[in-house]
């Protein structure tokens, strides 16, 4: 196992795309409180803005840091077929099982250790511009920012397990893009449509929609397209089950097809 590990972390910092995804992340995430502390000057932020800041504008959409470790996600896996290293990395790696377990732990090593430097980065520019951040260790703002964390963390994990099923990278991009951005976003607007409401209970079991529920700073308003949503440890679960299901899939097809 240890030699999968030493492999993964190796082949992961020498690929280019890896230091430019993750600069590019910070960059983008950094860039929101950056721009508002140039364009509000002295005055004051309330706990919700503060939550913004620190996402990186996570609660405007999706956190531009999961979608690049996202990318990275993908390209763990689906570089391999890509470029056709799949062939010698199995002539070296023969067990198939440690290889994927060992592709996970790295990955969510240095997704979780990105993620948090990324909040540091953050709470820098705002100290810098602000003079101190209230509540930042403290309810509702600890919750919110532990569940950005776990929302970078299984976005990534997401899309790795895309790039392993569909053993390649375009159609893994295709997914993990189209379906939180147009598919969830339509079908949430097709249950305001009287003869369609009946979808109305589905829209909270969206994945990407229920994981973005980690990330909500006032959970205190349950009611969302006329139904009660769910909480945000329960929107995670959802959110983490549907990336178990796909990392599942493409785990069992890798052991069973040929490289």
């Amino acid at each position: 196992m240890l030699d999968a590990l030493r492999y993964e972390w190796t082949r992961l910092w020498t690929l280019r795309s890896t230091y430019w995804l993750i600069g590019i992340g910070l960059l983008c995430a950094l860039a929101i409180p950056l721009i508002t502390g140039i364009a509000a000057g002295d005055q004051t932020l309330d706990t919700f803005f503060t939550a913004v800041l620190l996402n990186g504008g996570a609660m405007f959409g999706l956190p531009f840091l999961a979608v690049f470790m996202g990318i990275i996600g993908i390209f763990s896996t689906g570089h391999e077929y890509r470029h056709g290293t799949i062939q010698p990395t199995l002539t070296s790696l023969p067990q198939r099982s440690r290889l994927i377990a060992a592709k996970i732990l790295v990955m969510s090593g240095v997704t979780v250790a990105v993620t948090v430097l990324s909040l540091v980065l953050n709470a820098a520019v705002m100290l810098a511009f602000w003079g101190e951040i209230q509540g930042l260790f403290e309810d509702p703002l600890l919750p919110s920012l532990i569940g950005y964390v776990l929302y970078v963390l299984i976005y990534m994990l997401v899309g790795q397990g895309l790039g392993l099923l569909f053993r390649g990278v375009p159609s893994a991009l295709v997914v993990i893009f189209l379906m939180p951005l147009i598919l969830e976003t339509a079908i949430a607007g097709l249950a305001f449509i009287p003869a369609l409401d009946w979808l109305e209970p589905a829209v909270k079991f969206l994945p990407f929609n229920a994981g973005s529920r980690l990330m909500i700073l006032d959970l205190s308003d349950a009611e969302d397209l006329g139904g009660d949503m769910l909480s945000r440890w329960e929107g995670g679960a959802v959110f983490a089950l549907f990336a178990a299901i796909i990392m599942a899939a493409a785990w069992t097809l890798f052991k069973k097809r040929d490289a």
